[in-house]
Formats: C-alpha cells, structure tokens, sequence
C-alpha cells in the first residue's frame, strides 16, 4: 500500500513537471520569443542567441546547450546530486519549446492573416503581462513539484557557493538583470528591457503564488487580563482553535497568558468585537499568513 501511494505521489510530480513545462514552452513562444521580451534567465539568453544567429539555434536547444555546463559545474562544486526530476525538467522544457514553436509561429502567422485588413500594432505590454502570467503558473507547477528547469537558480548555487558574501536572492537578481541588460544592448532597445522586468516580476509573483498559496488568513496575538473569557467566545462565536502561549510583560514583570489564533480575513472584525466588548484595553496584533495547513483550513496535499 505504502508503494502505491509513492508511486501515485510520483506520477503526480511528473504530471505537474510536463504540464508546467508545457504551459512554460508556450509562454516562450507566443509572448516572449516573437518580441524579442527576455526576461532573464537561461530563456533570456537562449532568445538573445536565438535573434543573433538569425534563428539557425533554436531558442529550446540553446537552453539545452546552456544547462549542460551549468550541470556540470554543479555536480562538480556544490558536489550535491541532482535529481531525476530535475534533469526530467531541464530536457523535457527545451524539447518542447522547440517542439511547439512550428505550432506557436502557424498561429501567429493566421492571426496575422486574419487581421490584414485591419492596422495592426503588437501590443508588447500586454504580450509581457501575460506571458509573465503563463510563466509563472508553468514554473510554479515544476518548482511545486519538487523540481527545477535548471538556469539561473543553478547558477546562482555556483555562485554563491565561489562568493558565499551574497544571498541567493541577491546573486538571482544580480544574474537575471545583467541577462535583461545584455539583451536591452544586443536588441538595442531600453524599451525592450523595461517589458522584461514586467514579465520578470509578474511570473515571480505568480510562482510565489503557487507555492505559498493565495488564500491569505490572519495570525493574531491577543494580550489580555480576561484571557479565558475572550479565547471562550473566539471558540464559540467563531469555532477557531485558539492557544494560550506563556509569556511576561517586561515592563511590570507580571505574568501572561497571550492568546495565539489563526481567523479568515473576514472573521477579523468579529475578533475585533469579542476583545474589546470583553476588555477594552486588549493588545491585538494582525499579521499575515499565506497559507495555512490543517483542520478548518487547507487539507494536506
């Protein structure tokens, strides 16, 4: 039973890898490649390279090209090993960019077609929106899985295991802006590189959002002289769990008993109301949280 269960978590994975990859492949190359948008990034240069060589290197075997070395280098430095998944990521993503750009072109080129009678203008913002949006949603299902497309995240490891000074995210930032500046000088274009960082920082949203969820709550902290009769009510009127945490005012030196719970934003008020009716001079703080694991909230995956 146990081995079942593996196996269905596994095939899992790897549909959440393909279709991510599928979604991504797409996003390349109906929003980004066709105007030239490179939004940091192995597909950034892999678009550079693509332009440079008057489409002689398909944009999905330069990516290829490109993660071979990174690999390597990896394994070789950080000496970690790299998972199955992740090499599944990397290969599966640049054959089907390359796979899918026939079909992505033949589409284009009927739109095109079908709008010849009409004075047409690429709208690039709108194209750098949503391919920020498709990227991110592909993305964010491949890291969701556990895996990686390899890039930059790779070479940010590399780098930040040469020059540990700077943070991942740092050295991430740092890579995908000198990809974006390299691309602005090929293309010769600050207009381009400005769509770039949208779509850069639309899919970097998106993808925090399919990993740490989008269904917002809010964690309070009460501090109170009547504890058991606000933590009672919250119980009752609310049916939300509530913990007391043990904790000391420094100031008095008194003891207390701080109230820990996690509501929906829209019992918030209702929180609000059962503390001050029950002491008014209650100390509540609001924070918040963006996802939440467990009974009365998200069921685990």
């Amino acid at each position: 039973m146990k081995n079942v269960k593996i196996l269905i978590t596994e095939f899992k994975d790897y549909l959440l890898i393909t279709t991510g990859s599928l979604i991504t492949a797409m996003a390349i190359n109906v929003f980004m490649v066709p105007y030239k948008i490179a939004p940091g990034g192995i597909s950034g240069i892999a678009t550079v390279i693509y332009y440079i060589t008057d489409a002689k290197v398909p944009v999905g075997t330069a990516m290829l090209i490109l993660n071979v070395p990174l690999f390597m280098m990896g394994i070789r430095l950080i000496g970690k090993k790299f998972t199955i998944k992740t090499l599944y990521g990397t290969i599966l993503l640049s054959l089907l960019i390359d796979a899918t750009q026939p079909l992505t072109d033949r589409f284009v080129e009927n739109y095109l077609a079908s709008t010849e009678n009409y004075q047409y203008t690429p709208d690039i913002l709108l194209y750098s929106i949503f391919g920020g949006l498709l990227m991110g949603i592909g993305l964010g299902l491949v890291l969701r899985s556990g895996a990686t497309t390899g890039g930059t995240d790779l070479a940010a490891r590399i780098v930040n295991y040469v020059v540990p000074a700077f943070t991942m995210g740092e050295t991430l930032l740092f890579i995908d802006t000198g990809i974006i500046v390299f691309a602005a000088f090929v293309f010769r274009s600050v207009q381009l590189a400005l769509y770039s960082i949208v779509t850069l920082y639309i899919s970097s949203k998106i993808i925090d959002a399919i990993l740490e969820g989008v269904n917002f709550a809010k964690a309070l902290l009460i501090i109170s002289d009547s504890p058991q009769e606000i933590a009672t009510s919250i119980l009752k009127d609310l049916d939300r769990g509530v913990t007391a945490l043990k904790g000391k005012g420094m100031f008095t030196g008194n003891d207390k008993e701080v109230l820990f719970c996690v509501v929906q934003r829209r019992q918030i008020p209702m929180v609000k109301k059962i503390a001050r009716d029950i002491d008014k001079k209650a100390f509540i703080v609001l924070t918040d949280i963006r996802e939440v694991l467990g009974e009365g909230f998200k069921t685990y995956d």
